[in-house]
């Protein structure tokens, strides 16, 4: 082969292969590309991240599926529970062995059924074997509508604070006036176990009672009585003045007494909706507040006088379980009277070791 032959096939694969600058311009990616595959290549990673995440991350659950065993119970109360306490700053606990006298005040919860084993009263006397005094009146209330009694509202006459006046003071001679007007204005309408309760009361030392106790029902929120007062705690036409003022009273002539207040239990407002349903008292009103906010409200007398409350609104009747406890809108089954006692006697018990 002649040098010139060999010459051009040198030339020809110096040629093919080292690339032109042309070939080398094309094989390279410019800057503004790499970015645009890194986006591209970041977006993709996300959207297969969260189809993964989403159809992994769980199984919708639905609410029959949720409550197929029931709505539950409260935790969360407004459960109050304080021993009774000596001048040295001791819990005072019943004494092993003796019988307790416990004494109840408060309208149907109590009234209701009361000479049956299935009144609210007689429950608590078999679950505790104490001697239980039943001097609730049926159809009362707690707060006063005079402020004082001048036979202008005869039930008046059987509100707490009147009750607790008549077993303490019984040398006052308006004490008997009370009960006689009101006795003849209401004629039939005077509550039947009245005059034995009245009469009790009248000759009965309180100071030998171990523990009183006080329940009323939804009556004063359905009846639109006052709640409480800022300028007076122990006014007695307010719903937790009423209750301050007998446990003031209370607390002054019987020190060595317990004071249990069971709180109502939930009651529906009177009225019915369109599909035959009562209302909820969280909704309707009568002239003051919802029931909650009475509750809440008789929650901090009670604390403010340093006396036990059972919050039976969020932790024993709720608007949940209402219906399985209720033979109206207000009222307690038998069922409902077992779970009011069976509350109370928690109470009753809380310090006993």
């Amino acid at each position: 082969m002649d040098n010139e032959m060999k010459q051009n096939i040198s030339q020809e694969a110096e040629e093919v292969q080292t690339p032109t600058p042309a070939a080398k311009a094309k094989k390279r990616l410019s800057t503004h590309q790499i970015i645009l595959i890194v986006l591209a290549v970041t977006v993709l990673a996300c959207v297969i991240a969260v189809v993964y995440r989403f159809k992994n991350w769980g199984q919708f659950i639905g609410q029959d599926e949720i409550f197929q065993d029931g709505l539950g119970e409260y935790s969360d109360t407004f459960d109050m529970m304080l021993p009774l306490i000596d001048a040295e700053g001791n819990i005072v606990t019943p004494k092993k062995g003796e019988t307790l006298n416990i004494l109840l005040f408060g309208n149907a919860p109590f009234a209701d059924d009361r000479d049956s084993s299935d009144g609210l009263a007689n429950m608590i006397a078999q679950m505790t074997g104490a001697n239980v005094i039943n001097c609730s009146i049926s159809g009362s209330y707690m707060a006063s509508v005079e402020p004082w009694y001048n036979g202008n509202e005869p039930m008046d006459a059987f509100i707490p604070y009147w009750l607790v006046q008549r077993g303490i003071y019984h040398d006052n001679p308006y004490n008997d006036h009370y009960y006689e007007d009101a006795k003849a204005q209401m004629g039939d309408a005077y509550p039947p176990e009245a005059d034995a309760i009245v009469d009790y009361l009248a000759s009965t030392d309180l100071s030998q009672i171990d523990v009183f106790v006080f329940c009323y029902d939804g009556s004063d929120y359905l009846m639109g009585h006052p709640m409480y007062s800022d300028d007076r705690d122990n006014d007695i036409q307010q719903f937790t003045g009423c209750l301050e003022a007998s446990i003031e009273e209370l607390q002054w002539n019987c020190p060595n007494s317990r004071i249990i207040v069971l709180s109502p239990p939930y009651a529906f407002a009177a009225e019915k909706d369109e599909n035959g349903e009562y209302l909820s008292s969280d909704i309707k009103t009568y002239g003051w507040d919802v029931l909650s906010t009475y509750v809440i409200k008789e929650y901090g007398s009670c604390a403010s006088r340093q006396v036990t409350f059972v919050d039976n609104l969020y932790g024993t009747i709720t608007q949940d379980n209402a219906k399985d406890y209720l033979i109206d809108n207000l009222h307690l089954n038998v069922a409902g009277r077992k779970k009011i006692a069976q509350r109370f006697v928690y109470a009753l018990n809380y310090y006993d070791n």
